[in-house]
């Protein structure tokens, strides 16, 4: 994927967050929602939605499409809240209609399904993204230290 053509959309809008998202946020407050979508040769292949508090993102970057040389992260680094710790949950599942016709999946071609939670220092949960990636076009690679 790395050397073939690649394109992304985004979308920021505010919103009240899903009941998952507030419950792994901690806060009751609206959020500040970044949807991405990621093309390669012109084909869906990966979809991006993050939530983060408003209290965080309002009046910052992090509410433009473009959010500027070292992304979302350096922005929340920027208002005292660089996320240090990031936890991932990885599944594979089928996809929903929905999905298998917007990533044009062929039968029988499983998502990955990954939902990433960045905290900063204290603590304090900054972003949930969650992920879903066509299944045929990725191969996830992770590298531990003991």
């Amino acid at each position: 994927l790395e050397d073939r053509p690649r394109r992304v959309e985004v979308d920021v809008e505010e919103v009240d967050p899903p009941e998952h998202v507030a419950r792994l946020l901690g806060v009751d407050e609206r959020m500040c929602r970044r949807s991405r979508r990621f093309y390669v040769d012109g084909k869906l292949v990966q979809t991006a939605v993050s939530h983060l508090p408003m209290s965080l993102a309002q009046g910052t970057r992090i509410m433009e499409p473009d959010t500027g040389p070292g992304g979302m992260y350096a922005r929340l680094e920027e208002v005292g809240h660089k996320p240090t710790r990031f936890k991932e949950e990885v599944r594979t599942r089928m996809p929903t209609p929905q999905e298998a016709t917007d990533l044009q999946l062929g039968p029988g071609t499983p998502v990955f399904q990954i939902m990433r939670i960045a905290a900063d220092e204290d603590d304090r949960v900054v972003e949930v993204n969650e992920m879903t990636l066509d299944g045929s076009n990725y191969i996830l690679e992770y590298v531990f230290s003991s």
